[in-house]
Formats: structure tokens, C-alpha cells, sequence
């Protein structure tokens, strides 16, 4: 069966941020401040929970004041405003739907993050997040989840992402032929263009 479904991870490879602001962190250091103790499901509830900053405080225990909390607020909206689109991503997102292929993104994401996603690639077949389907990569169900949203099989899909145990190993393990992106070291893919024109190569040479 011919290669049908482009699945991409978010940020470090569609999308890039120049300098985040981090303020689901500074929720949970202000928390620490205040006498709570980290738990090592804090970084899951964050990523696999719908909640923005005011609900995160509030779903940790945290208190904000107003004035500290618009400020945060503001803080999150300069730095998603600021969110920037991969040239080689828009390039390989257009070259691969404008052969016919279905384009999903899929990635553990908090749900403000979602708006600079869908601001930037607004003609995906499918957005799928962690904070949505309350699962995170590597675990299956986010994969089964992301191939659901296009009626699609494991045997039809090829992922990529800047992960190699989220983006490679995980999809790899449910049935997904995925592939590392390594902008910066060099090793997998050195551009999501390339990885279009394999795409498409394979596309045609099973089709």
C-alpha cells in the first residue's frame, strides 16, 4: 500500500520559537514558592490536560495574584504573536497535500500553544494534542488518535519530528515509519523538504 499520511511534531519542526516566555513553569515555580511540592505528574497534567494558565494555577494550588497573572498572560500572547512558520515546513506541507497526501500534526502541546499551530498551517487534515486526547507521545493512543482523524492505518503513514523517542522510536513502535529531523546535529533528516521528496518518491514508486 502506497505512503498516504504525513504525521509532523509541532514546535522544532513545523513551528519555532524565538524565546519563550515559559509561564506554565513560573506557575509551578511560584507554587514551590508557596510551599508545594513538585510531583513528577505535574509536566503530564500540564501537557495532557485542556487548561490555560488561570486553570493551571487553579488545578495546581497555586495563587496569583490578578496583576501578576495578566501580566503572565501577556507575557504568553507576545511570545505565541511571535511564533514563526519553518520555510521548509510550509515547503513540504504544500508539496505534500498538493500531491494528494493527508497532513497531520500531532504533538505534546499546552493548550494556548494550539492558536500559533493552526495560525501558521491552517490547512492541515488533522491536529491532534496532547492536551486533547489527554495522551502524550510516545504512548500509542496519541499515534492511534492522529491516524483516526484521517480514517488512516499505521502501514499508511510516515512521521517526523525533532524527538527521536517521540517523533522515530514511539511511532515506529505503533506501526508508523517514523524519522528523526536533526536540524542541528546533522544525523536523520536535515530538512523536512527532503524528507517531502522521499515521501513522494515512495508515494510513487508503491503507487
Amino acid at each position: 500500500m502506497p505512503v498516504s499520511v504525513a504525521i509532523f511534531d509541532a514546535f522544532g519542526t513545523l513551528l519555532k520559537i524565538r524565546e519563550g516566555s515559559h509561564p506554565y513553569r513560573k506557575i509551578l515555580k511560584l507554587g514551590v514558592a508557596q510551599g508545594r511540592r513538585p510531583k513528577i505528574s505535574d509536566a503530564q497534567d500540564l501537557l495532557s490536560k485542556p487548561m490555560d494558565l488561570r486553570q493551571a494555577a487553579e488545578y495546581f494550588g497555586v495563587n496569583i495574584e490578578p496583576r501578576l497573572m495578566s501580566r503572565l498572560e501577556s507575557e504568553l500572547e507576545i511570545e505565541l504573536a511571535g511564533i514563526e512558520a519553518y520555510e521548509d515546513g510550509v515547503a513540504a506541507v504544500e508539496a505534500l497535500q498538493g500531491a494528494g497526501m493527508k497532513v497531520i500534526v500531532c504533538s505534546n502541546l499546552a493548550k494556548p500553544y494550539a492558536s500559533a499551530v493552526e495560525r501558521l498551517y491552517p490547512s492541515l487534515d488533522g491536529y491532534v494534542y496532547s492536551f486533547a486526547v489527554g495522551a502524550m507521545k510516545p504512548s500509542a493512543e496519541i499515534y492511534r488518535q492522529a491516524l483516526q482523524s484521517v480514517s488512516a492505518m499505521p502501514a499508511d503513514a510516515w512521521m517526523i519530528g525533532d524527538s527521536k523517542s517521540c517523533d522515530c522510536d514511539g511511532p515506529t513502535a505503533y506501526g508508523i515509519q517514523g524519522f528523526y529531523l536533526g536540524r542541528k546535529d546533522g544525523s536523520g533528516y536535515a530538512t523536512l523538504s527532503l524528507f517531502a521528496e522521499d515521501m513522494l518518491l515512495a508515494k510513487n514508486q508503491l503507487g
